[in-house]
């Protein structure tokens, strides 16, 4: 039973039912052939190289074993999660420097070790790089700080 409950394994079964529900949902689109690719051809030769690669996977960790599963932590999990809300929420009527800064701050929070000056650092280069790629390189209409810049 524990060679069922093991990482591998259980990534396998991930694997094939990514595979199984890209093939479900592309099912509509017309694969074609090999000389005359339709539409569906690429997700669904995907789709089909992630079923096969999900048993491999699978069956070697069952022919061989491998580690077992932890129980999940759900702290991280949870902060993560609650950052990326408050994130969404606070990104239009703020701008993108708060609503970062309380991302960062939230999802630093759950982690095991929480250093304030490795936080704010964190905040600034994001920031930065942030600024970078999204308002000077794609030229976004996004707003840094709403009602400054």
């Amino acid at each position: 039973m524990n060679r069922f409950l093991s990482k591998d394994f259980l990534s396998g079964l991930m694997f094939i039912a990514f595979g199984l529900g890209a093939l479900y949902f592309g099912r509509n689109l017309a694969p074609g052939t090999t000389v005359r690719m339709g539409p569906g051809y690429v997700p669904h030769m995907l789709s089909y190289i992630m079923c096969v690669l999900g048993f491999i996977i699978a069956l070697i960790a069952v022919v061989r074993g491998s580690e077992p599963v932890e129980v999940p932590r759900l702290r991280p999990i949870a902060m993560v999660t609650l950052g990326i809300i408050v994130f969404s929420l606070l990104f239009e009527r703020t701008g993108m420097f708060p609503a970062l800064v309380a991302l960062i701050l939230i999802a630093s929070a759950g982690g095991t070790e929480f250093k304030l000056v490795e936080v704010l650092g964190n905040i600034v280069v994001l920031t930065i790089l942030c600024i970078l790629v999204f308002k000077i390189g794609l030229s976004m209409n996004i707003t840094v700080l709403n009602g400054v810049w």
